[in-house]
């Protein structure tokens, strides 16, 4: 029975142990013994020196059940096992995630400027070689931890006077309001909007903020590390927490030793690639490295609108009454 022991000489000393303990230590168990009380314990060979066929008949009818609980035991460990790999490979995911983050924030964040003052050329391409041209005025203003842009239309004719405001405040998504002189009245842009041309190019309204897009509207995860044009990127996934968004994902290009996004890909809801936005000509400005030409191409329609920087000001004073319904009325501060 279960209170029975068994007799194991173990270094020429005879030890006194329950069968459990030598069905589970040894493998098999010895015949059950009394104590004799002084009568020498005849001795027992080791189970190895036993033919194969003396071994396999000695079993103990308790070993298989021993062997079942020891694979029960050796299960749970490797679960336990999987379980740990599980919980590495989730630290990691979110450490690398927590990286990801952090490249597009030193990317937004690269250029310190409380006020930035842009006059540009608009080219816009069409399919079939057609060019237009429109030179655009941008005030940007960042102080008290909002983000405020007025871009106001220059040339031609057709699109002078036309004001478009857009404010921010840290951590939201941008308000926008635009004026057209053949309304003659400010219109606030609906969110459904977002994903509409701006004024005839391939950037919609969302892009146009997209530059100021705050970093906490989306989740961030780095794919991959490769070269684009022999400068060495991180490639990073963000993809919208507002289901809203115009984009499922974006795919950017950050370089390494500048922490400027280089290129970026937009997908549509179905993952379909739609826009590449590129930007080039990194010049020093101000002691601020910074791209002067970006171009955004409409990957079906196959046309493209560039934007060359022709002046650029960073921390140019620009008053506070730009930024107002007033100016988009009238374009005086």
């Amino acid at each position: 029975g279960q209170g029975d022991t068994v007799q194991c000489r173990i270094g020429g000393r005879w030890f006194r142990r329950a069968r459990v303990f030598a069905v589970q230590h040894l493998g098999r168990t010895w015949p059950s013994h009394r104590a004799d009380h002084g009568h020498k314990r005849p001795r027992q060979p080791h189970p190895s020196s036993r033919p194969s066929h003396h071994r396999k008949s000695s079993l103990h009818p308790a070993a298989p059940a021993v062997r079942q609980g020891m694979t029960r035991y050796g299960g749970c460990t490797m679960k336990r096992f999987i379980c740990l790999l599980a919980a590495l490979s989730l630290a990691a995911s979110l450490a690398y995630s927590q990286s990801a983050a952090e490249i597009m924030k030193a990317s937004r964040d690269r250029i310190k400027a409380d006020t930035v003052s842009t006059r540009a050329r608009m080219v816009i391409s069409a399919k079939d070689g057609g060019i237009t041209e429109r030179l655009v005025d941008q005030y940007t203003s960042t102080a008290g931890g909002v983000t405020k842009t007025m871009v106001v239309f220059q040339k031609p004719a057709s699109v002078a006077g036309t004001r478009f405001l857009t404010i921010a405040e840290e951590g939201k998504k941008g308000d926008q309001w635009i004026f057209l002189p053949a309304l003659g009245k400010v219109r606030r842009i609906a969110a459904s909007e977002g994903s509409a041309s701006f004024m005839g190019t391939d950037m919609s309204y969302d892009d146009v903020a997209s530059a100021d897009r705050d970093v906490d509207l989306d989740t961030y995860s780095l794919l991959r590390e490769e070269s684009l044009g022999g400068k060495p990127c991180w490639v990073i996934e963000a993809k919208p927490k507002d289901g809203a968004y115009q984009y499922s994902r974006m795919t950017a290009w950050i370089e390494k030793a500048t922490h400027i996004s280089l290129k970026m890909e937009l997908y549509d809801k179905k993952g379909n690639l739609v826009k590449v936005m590129e930007m080039s000509e990194v010049k020093d400005i101000q002691g601020r490295l910074t791209p002067t030409v970006t171009r955004m191409t409409t990957v079906q329609a196959k046309t493209s609108t560039t934007i060359y920087m022709d002046i650029m000001k960073y921390d140019d004073p620009i008053p506070a009454s730009v930024f107002t319904e007033r100016y988009l009325q009238t374009g005086r501060p």
